[in-house]
């Protein structure tokens, strides 16, 4: 089983796009693939249950029948950061909580995990607590999305040298350019040199999971751990 968590520089930087398309990549060569999105903010109310759009994108590619409730087991209605969002309701958000429900999927025994992410790499559960403490907890390889954009390679430097020294290990990078940059190729040859993980997808403009799952090597990810 490989499991994989996707973060990203920044908040919109791609992460739900690169998680989906990754699951429908992985479904189309055969592999069973469950998915996980244990924090959300910014849902509708369906049915009495809080669902939202980056989950159920999810939802859609993966293979496992799981339910939207599985699969983000922390949701709020309101679209702001979720520490927030969880100290207006008057509750916690616990690492325990989100291993338990990683617990959940792991029992789907599905050849590959996908995870997503909130925000970036340190997201605030509260109390002192980070997203990224779950995943140092599970020991999770983790996928780095850039969005190239003027000022990038600070974040993707940061975010990267934060996850390392996490004792986590990167195993890919995705670059995802959704508008014009100037100098793009210099800026992603340069994180070529910077990040040692390989990149595994460059998105341009996508208009389809379909599109954008043909994009990642997948050989990349697959190869025997030494």
């Amino acid at each position: 089983m490989s499991n994989y968590f996707i973060t990203a520089t920044d908040t919109d930087a791609g992460k739900t796009l690169v998680a989906a398309s990754l699951t429908a990549a992985f479904v189309a060569t055969g592999k069973r693939v469950a998915v996980y999105k244990p924090i959300s903010a910014g849902c509708q109310l369906i049915a009495d249950v809080l669902v939202n759009d980056d989950a159920l994108a999810l939802q859609q590619q993966a293979n496992c029948q799981q339910s939207i409730i599985d699969i983000n087991p922390i949701a709020f209605a309101e679209p702001i950061a979720p520490h927030i969002a969880a100290l207006k309701a008057n509750i916690a958000i616990t690492t325990e909580q989100i291993s338990a429900g990683f617990r959940q999927i792991l029992a789907n025994q599905a050849d590959i995990t996908i995870t997503e992410g909130a925000g970036g790499w340190r997201l605030p559960l509260g109390n002192g607590h980070y997203l990224s403490d779950f995943v140092k907890q599970q020991q999770l390889d983790v996928i780095l999305v850039v969005q190239m954009k003027l000022g990038c390679l600070n974040h993707a430097m940061l975010s990267y040298q934060a996850i390392v020294n996490d004792g986590l290990n990167v195993v890919a990078w995705v670059a995802n350019c959704p508008a014009e940059m100037p100098y793009l190729e210099e800026n992603i040859s340069y994180l070529q040199t910077a990040i040692k993980a390989p990149l595994v997808a460059r998105f341009g403009y996508i208009d389809s999971i379909n599109q954008a799952k043909q994009l990642f090597d997948l050989s990349m990810l697959t190869k025997p751990k030494i």
